[in-house]
């Protein structure tokens, strides 16, 4: 696609996302009132997600690694890498039966409409305020007691240089995985960096390649569940350039 083209396709974006936004904003935000509640909202969280991707012309191919499957009655830490604004669109798509809450930046409060669902369906965190990032821990606790699950991209964000290929993890997901002893949900999203970079004027549709790597048993310690986290998705991620 040309950079006219790209820009076009991101200005559909804006539009898409506009218009998914008020109409399913609206259910999101009455039935997120009330804790009990929150299963039903996520209803339309997922419509949102699945308009957003394939509106935007993605399509995607899950191929699972494990045999093992998921419990509905058992709340889960999902992590993935981390490369495209469309990577927050894919763990609701692959979750139907566990309500999904992302640690997310407080930056993106900001932007108008959807700032107010984001409030609702995520834990905010500051990373400027090492109090912020402290309490994440407390937050996310909460949420999993009411029985949603916890999506942490590990990396911690994008990074900056784009020959990264997985960034070093953060404690925070592992750590929220053995004291709360939910299993970690290991994915590794193959493409989207090509497809949907941060940089405006690239990119492309086209079909991305979602690996189940692990549901791991957070029964290690935090460095031991990190690195063999870590080295399931850079094994995939090497073995795809």
């Amino acid at each position: 696609m040309t950079k006219v083209l790209n820009y076009i396709w991101r200005g559909w974006m804006i539009i898409l996302g506009a218009v998914l936004t008020i109409i399913f904003g609206i259910p999101v935000l009455l039935l997120s009132i009330k804790k009990e509640h929150y299963k039903y909202a996520y209803i339309f969280i997922r419509l949102w997600c699945f308009g957003m991707f394939y509106g935007m012309g993605f399509r995607y191919e899950l191929i699972k690694l494990t045999d093992k499957k998921f419990d509905k009655n058992q709340q889960y830490v999902f992590i993935s890498n981390h490369t495209s604004i469309m990577d927050v669109m894919l763990p609701c798509i692959l979750m139907p039966n566990h309500p999904l809450c992302y640690v997310g930046k407080k930056e993106l409060v900001k932007i108008p409409i959807f700032g107010i669902i984001y409030k609702r369906i995520c834990v905010m965190v500051d990373r400027t305020s090492p109090r912020s990032r402290a309490d994440v821990y407390r937050r996310c606790a909460e949420r999993m007691e009411e029985g949603d699950s916890i999506v942490i991209f590990p990396e911690g964000g994008v990074p900056d240089d784009t020959n990264v290929i997985l960034d070093s993890f953060k404690d925070g997901a592992f750590t929220l995985a053995t004291k709360h002893k939910s299993p970690l949900a290991v994915f590794t999203f193959v493409g989207l960096k090509e497809m949907f970079p941060f940089n405006y004027s690239k990119g492309y549709p086209g079909k991305v390649k979602v690996y189940m790597n692990d549901i791991m048993n957070p029964h290690e310690s935090v460095e031991v569940l990190k690195a063999n986290a870590h080295f399931k998705m850079q094994n995939i991620l090497k073995n795809s350039i």
